[in-house]
């Protein structure tokens, strides 16, 4: 199940579990769509692969089982922040850019 990072990891931006503008990569690190679009460039600095958006999860459960919904299944409050410089990002972003995310 997905932790629903709650902010950008280069940015901080808030990123509530309804956040139209979280962006994942497949490892879920998450980033803001605007920080994806202008610094990165859809290259994720940790794994070299691209983002998507991230799937909004329902605030209720609408089943019985199993218990599904945020009310059961709560979004991440750790704040999560990129470990990497801004000249590693760079480097890595120039290196990966051209190249298509599924032929990386």
């Amino acid at each position: 199940m997905l932790e629903l990072r709650p902010n950008c990891e280069w940015c901080d931006k808030d990123l509530p579990p309804n956040a139209g503008d979280a962006r994942i990569c497949t490892y879920e690190c998450t980033y803001c769509a605007h920080c994806v679009e202008t610094v990165l460039h859809n290259v994720c600095p940790t794994c070299g692969g691209g983002f998507a958006p991230r799937p909004i999860r329902p605030k209720n459960a609408y089943r019985d089982r199993p218990k599904l919904g945020l009310v059961n299944n709560p979004a991440s409050t750790d704040r999560v922040h990129s470990k990497f410089t801004e000249a590693e990002v760079a480097e890595m972003t120039e290196k990966l850019r051209k190249v298509a995310s599924r032929d990386r």
